[in-house]
């Protein structure tokens, strides 16, 4: 039976915004499919905000491996999650999803800045809500923006969307006998070191006791099956 949920929050990899083999930084063509599938979960009634990385655009750890101060790489990748965040609401918006972005760093000209009430009434309001720019601060992960965010707005749960279909023991990608779970508690996968999230942002889930489901995002309509509660990649609870 599918679980039901009244506030989400949505994490998506910037990376998954782009076509594979592309040259360009985002795929309208994806985006409009992941806004489509958005659309059908939102008119069941479901509150929806989005946290979205800027991985197709720039990786901040990456540039500082490179000798880049990591402070500076970490803003400029917070600019690259606004442009994501942008190009999201544009394409929900073109389907009929009215959408507002909110951006830990303020640019007035293109999106509001963060605040948890108004966040809050937007999404009573029916409206999905994307927050951009991350945490606002370096060093912190968007896996950590989606577990604040959850925890600021009071979501019930967090979809993290990637290209692998749920939480395995080993990875899968190496070893052929890798198992994957359907449930898993927070404990189990601390005393087994699977990497769910980064560590900041499994401490804030398990702290505040807020569900992560991880699943395949590229298969289907696997975000809209997720988002309606259907049972998909794997539950990780308290």
């Amino acid at each position: 039976m599918p679980r039901t949920y009244q506030r989400v929050v949505l994490k998506l990899s910037g990376e998954a915004l782009r076509e594979p083999g592309s040259e360009d930084n985002v795929s309208p063509e994806i985006v409009e499919g992941i806004a489509r599938q958005i659309k059908v979960a939102h008119q069941t009634g479901l509150e929806i905000a989005i946290v979205v990385g800027g991985g197709n655009f720039w990786r901040g750890a990456a540039a500082a491996g490179r000798g880049m101060d990591r402070a500076t790489a970490d803003y400029v990748g917070m600019l690259a999650t606004v442009m994501n965040s942008l190009a999201l609401q544009s394409m929900l918006e073109a389907v009929g999803v009215p959408t507002r972005v909110q951006s830990a760093i303020e640019m007035k000209n293109v999106a509001e800045g963060f605040i948890r009430r108004v966040a809050i009434r937007h999404l009573e309001k029916g409206r999905v809500v994307i927050f951009g720019a991350g945490t606002g601060n370096p060093f912190f992960t968007t896996d950590t923006t989606a577990a604040l965010r959850a925890s600021e707005i009071g979501a019930d749960v967090i979809f993290k969307a990637t290209k692998v279909d749920g939480v395995y023991d080993k990875d899968p990608n190496i070893h052929e006998d890798a198992v994957r779970y359907e449930t898993l508690s927070f404990q189990e996968a601390l005393s087994r070191n699977l990497k769910v999230m980064d560590g900041t942002a499994f401490s804030l889930c398990l702290d505040n006791a807020i569900p992560i489901v991880v699943f395949d995002m590229t298969e289907g309509e696997n975000i809209r099956l997720a988002l309606t509660g259907e049972d998909i990649g794997t539950f990780v609870t308290s």
